[in-house]
């Protein structure tokens, strides 16, 4: 199941979105009770990850990884393709993450790009059983050739947390073309207290692609691929996937 996906409006410079904040901060530690409600924070956090194609010393396998009771960071930066199967089950999100919002923009011109929305929970009728426990876990995204030529892109993700403060948050997305590692992004989202709306901007720098790479990219659409790892306190928590087309249409 994909979100749904469509064009914006140029973003405006101001930002007046909710926030992870820094563990540091005298507020949220006086915010950890569970009682709580649900709050938005100040101005929104905005990040620069660290950009590799570096697998370093450390080889694993899929196979591998899903015979482990528990994966980490550094589990996934082995991983020399894009995994079959999905690393974790729903269930191992017990602080309630939800993503309901995500946002690419152009850097250097502010041009939103590309926008994804959740669709809001209704009451279908449908019993819970007949759900789909991965739905919502894969996104495919339609670009035009011109994004290949980018050099940053920023990425606005909105999300929600339950009644656990989360301490330690990381995302690791890797980018695959036809088993080859494109791109490795690592970032922090730093502290998120209880029951809480929050938004960070994620900065992506872009490694520069040859010509021939890109033609290769243009003419075979959705062979471009990514998974996203999600860890809390060292421990992974949730795994997206995202595939990609860069020909312009469906």
């Amino acid at each position: 199941m994909s979100y749904s996906c469509r064009g914006a409006e140029p973003v405006r410079e101001s930002r007046g979105c909710g926030t992870c904040s820094d563990r540091d901060s005298d507020s949220d530690r006086d915010s950890l009770g569970t009682d709580a409600p649900r709050r938005e924070r100040g101005a929104m956090r905005v990040k620069k990850g660290c950009n590799s194609t570096d697998a370093g010393e450390w080889v694993c396998t899929e196979e591998e990884l899903l015979k482990k009771p528990v994966i980490s960071p550094e589990d996934v930066l082995g991983l020399q393709k894009i995994t079959e199967n999905y690393l974790c089950g729903p269930e191992e999100n017990v602080h309630s993450i939800d993503f309901t919002r995500f946002k690419i923009r152009d850097m250097e011109t502010g041009t939103v790009l590309f926008e994804i929305t959740k669709p809001p929970v209704t009451d279908s009728g449908v019993e819970k059983k007949d759900l789909d426990p991965n739905a919502g876990r894969f996104v495919r995204y339609q670009f035009t050739p011109a994004f290949l030529r980018l050099r940053q892109v920023g990425a606005t993700v909105e999300f929600t947390v339950g009644e656990i403060p989360i301490n330690n948050f990381r995302m690791i997305e890797r980018h695959y073309f036809r088993g080859q590692l494109l791109k490795s992004f690592d970032f922090e989202f730093g502290f998120c207290i209880p029951s809480s709306k929050n938004t960070c901007e994620h900065i992506y720098e872009f490694p520069a692609l040859s010509e021939e790479l890109m033609h290769e990219m243009i003419l075979h659409p959705y062979e471009t691929q990514s998974d996203s790892f999600y860890f809390v306190d060292n421990k992974l928590v949730m795994h997206n996937k995202a595939d990609y087309s860069y020909s312009g249409g469906p």
